[in-house]
């Protein structure tokens, strides 16, 4: 019942006092429900601008609203109560470390976040936190400089996937440092939109929607990452001039490396192994067969000393993917190791060095490292199996002997397709991982 309803009832002076009485608690309820100033909390000095939390449970949302740094004992955990962000930091220079947040909110449209970090909080570092929760863990909107290295963020796994809000999600963002973060069970790992000049280092995605998501982002820096059980390990789509190098990707579902409009970038030195085919009947992308590089639309790419190995399909290039630089590179036991449908032929090695491919049957007579007969991996033959995949019990029959002979006594019948002119006749070695052997 409203309250309100019964004042027609009373007297004009009960009218009043029961009006204002109605309203004060209302201002109450609000204020209640404000994030509150993080000096409520039972601060403890520790040096010039420097406050330590003690051990114990702290419910509500915050705000830190001054320059300063905040360091939590072990043992003191904010929880938000399913409400609105945990902490918002509104000042530049603030670090927060060692804090557990909890059950912050929901909301993915009203941006809810374990840490939200507002346009004026520049120079932020939020270090060495523990957050479990439903929303975004890290939100970092428009702001600069800011460091976000060895947190821990679990999302929520009573949640659907795309339910949940992104492990750490950077929008507009410049001068960013994200370096040695765990996350699991989010929707993204990490996501940038709009963000340039920014750097992703030594973080470990698993079982996600994407590990690392790009969208419109340029002159980001990628380096020794590992997505391991995602959807998608690294989504890469619609930016250019983005490094990345030494990552690895592990197990991951549908594509190890996806490339969406990327130009004028370098893939060094990153290790893809184990990508499965999620299948359309899961909910997955229709034709995403377990790629471990699919190039979509990329152009101007250097594309060097990686290794692809033991996947549905090495590498998958359509819709006008030219003009990229592809060598020195290893595809080791992929079930297909190249699908390329096009009307131009490309040529995959530089200044005479090609690919390490495993299903090379050529020689090297004299001895220099390199194959004596050109490497094609989607001729006529690899197309009518792409088609007719029942075909595959025929390979080493006389037939197909026949039409592989036919084709290069006869090129005039050839397709546009892939040729390695010098394939390596042994793979390339790749610096070890820095999470070779995570804990």
């Amino acid at each position: 019942m409203n309250p309100l309803s019964v004042l027609p009832t009373l007297p004009r002076q009960a009218r009043s006092t029961v009006a204002l009485l109605v309203l004060g608690c209302c201002c109450i309820g609000a204020a209640f429900a404000a994030p509150q100033s993080i000096r409520s909390l039972p601060l403890q000095p520790d040096g010039e601008a420097r406050w330590r939390l003690p051990a114990g449970e702290y419910r509500g949302q915050f705000r830190i609203e001054e320059s300063l740094m905040l360091r939590c004992e072990a043992g003191a955990v904010i929880n938000a109560e399913g409400e609105g962000n945990a902490l918002t930091i509104a000042a530049p220079n603030v670090t927060v470390q060692g804090c557990t947040l909890i059950n912050w909110g929901s909301n993915l449209t009203k941006l809810n976040a374990a840490v939200f970090i507002q346009r004026e909080a520049s120079h932020a570092k939020v270090q060495a936190n523990r957050m479990q929760g439903p929303a975004s863990g890290i939100w970092v909107d428009g702001t600069s400089n800011v460091s976000l290295l060895d947190n821990v963020i679990e999302g929520e796994l009573r949640l659907r996937s795309q339910d949940r809000g992104n492990g750490i999600h950077l929008y507009a963002v410049h001068g960013a440092r994200v370096i040695g973060n765990r996350v699991r069970h989010a929707r993204d790992g990490i996501y940038i939109d709009t963000s340039n000049g920014n750097s992703l280092e030594g973080n470990q995605l698993e079982d996600l929607r994407y590990g690392i998501h790009y969208m419109f982002s340029n002159d980001n820096r990628v380096i020794g990452n590992l997505t391991r059980r995602t959807r998608t390990g690294y989504a890469l789509m619609q930016s250019r001039k983005l490094t990345v190098i030494g990552n690895r990707s592990e197990q991951d579902q549908n594509y190890g490396i996806l490339m969406n409009y990327i130009t004028y970038s370098t893939l060094r030195d990153n290790l893809v192994t184990e990508v499965r085919d999620g299948g359309a009947g899961e909910g997955m992308i229709s034709g995403s067969e377990g790629k471990a590089l699919f190039i979509y639309n990329s152009l101007f790419n250097r594309i060097e000393h990686n290794r692809f190995e033991r996947s549905a399909l090495g590498i998958h290039l359509t819709a006008g993917s030219e003009d990229n630089l592809i060598s020195d590179n290893a595809f080791i036991n992929n079930r297909q190791q190249v699908k390329y449908v096009a009307s131009r032929r490309q040529e995959w090695s530089v200044a005479g060095r090609g690919n390490y491919w495993s299903d090379y049957l050529g020689w090297d007579r004299n001895n220099d490292g390199l194959g004596e007969v050109a490497y094609e991996p989607n001729d006529n033959v690899d197309r009518l199996l792409w088609r007719y995949p029942q075909v595959r019990l025929l390979m080493n029959s006389p037939g197909i002997e026949v039409l592989r002979w036919a084709q290069r006594a006869f090129p005039i019948i050839k397709s546009p397709g892939v040729q390695d002119s010098y394939p390596l006749m042994l793979p390339p070695a790749i610096a070890p991982h820095p999470q070779e052997n995570p804990s």
